[in-house]
């Protein structure tokens, strides 16, 4: 066992375990079992929290920071990745996140993504001809408005006057005007990163999906999101094309539409866009197993979340799959079609989420050496069967 080699690939335990740290907790219960074990380790995300950890812990840079507008309109310092000479990795959340701000009715009606604007000409400024942009955790569903205005995009009104920010301001919008916006993103490469598919308007839309949970009330969910199709229709006008109709158009409230309509941005899928900048399948050449995981795992796991985008990668190189997770489903059918073995929780025992947040530093190694116990049992049954 002593010559066993296991990579870490496993998600952030959101809002609690970073995905760096849960590698290196993982990697002490190996130890204690298999002290010689090889063990590779890299941060993954899907576009949401860690995206510029990850890619920047698997291929160095330099963490920039720049002060934009918050969702409100007031001061935040935001932080981005530059890659080399010409790559900036951005996470929208870092200027317009759903934790800079509290969750009320009125913050979701004008929260804007004016700062995503600015960290992306910040990039330019910094020398960046390609950019990727994670479209995760948002407090935004202005569809991308703020963005545009901070590039010089006229939203008007019926008067030729300028419309607030926000999602309500979009209940006014008459006209979009582009003959102002800065040329300083013309041959920028932009790709939006995410793990939804949603369009932008709709039962599935941005706001009929994700506006509850951002604060806008239930019983304003049907006039808000008539306020998007108001903004799609002039949007096609504008731009001669049906962004409504682009799969991620409706992520991040609607950013990936703007970044689309106003940037000719490519909405790509996040998990595997973030494990093809790491090289993770490369670094799978010689790995008798891989480990993965992300706080909850259920049946939306399977959609393409990071560790079934993992799990994906090592099945082509016919790699056991183990998934450490905080808390798991009863129903776990889909994940195991899509290439993971086996699914091992952190619980020793009856605990709440936060109690398993407060102990992850002893449960989260327990778990590590129970998947290496585990495959000892296996190798044992194994060899016992051959011996007969």
């Amino acid at each position: 066992m002593d010559t066993l080699s296991v990579l870490i690939a496993s998600d952030s335990f959101k809002g609690s375990v970073s995905s760096k740290d849960i590698a290196d907790l993982l990697e002490q219960g190996i130890h204690r079992v298999s002290p010689g074990c090889e063990v590779r380790k890299f941060a993954i995300a899907d576009g949401g929290e860690g995206t510029v950890e990850a890619v920047m812990s698997a291929l160095g840079g330099q963490l920039m920071s720049v002060d934009v507008l918050d969702p409100l309109g007031g001061n935040v310092t935001a932080h981005y990745g530059m890659i080399g000479d010409d790559t900036a990795v951005i996470e929208m959340a870092e200027a317009s996140g759903i934790t800079l701000i509290e969750q009320t009715s009125e913050n979701a009606g004008r929260a804007s993504t004016w700062g995503v604007g600015q960290v992306m000409l910040d990039a330019v400024e910094h020398g960046a001809k390609r950019i990727y942009i994670g479209l995760g955790g948002s407090a935004t569903s202005d569809g991308g408005a703020g963005m545009a205005k901070a590039l010089g995009v006229r939203f008007l009104d019926s008067k030729g006057e300028d419309i607030p920010c926000g999602l309500i301001g979009l209940k006014e919008l008459d006209s979009i005007d582009c003959s102002q916006m800065t040329h300083a993103l013309n041959g920028i490469e932009i790709i939006a990163i995410t793990d939804v598919t949603n369009p932008l308007t709709g039962p599935d839309g941005a706001v009929c999906v994700y506006g509850p949970q951002k604060g806008i009330p239930a019983d304003a969910i049907a006039h808000m999101d008539g306020m998007m199709v108001r903004y799609a229709r002039i949007l096609k006008d504008t731009v001669g094309r049906d962004i409504d109709a682009v799969p991620g158009s409706g992520a991040a409230g609607g950013l990936g539409a703007a970044l689309v309509a106003f940037c000719n941005a490519k909405i790509a899928r996040g998990i595997d866009t973030v494990l093809d900048l790491i090289g993770l399948e490369d670094a799978m050449v010689g790995v008798d197993l891989v480990i993965t995981g992300e706080g909850r795992m259920d049946a939306q796991s399977a959609f393409g979340k990071a560790p079934v985008g993992v799990a994906r990668r090592a099945k082509h190189h016919g790699i056991p799959v183990v998934a450490v997770v905080g808390g798991r489903a009863d129903d776990l059918g889909g994940v195991y079609d899509e290439g993971i073995d086996l699914v091992l929780s952190i619980a020793t025992g009856p605990i709440t989420l936060a109690e398993s947040v407060e102990h992850a530093d002893t449960l989260v190694p327990i778990a590590g050496e129970n998947v290496v116990r585990t495959l000892l049992v296996g190798a044992k049954a194994c060899a016992r069967r051959l011996a007969f």
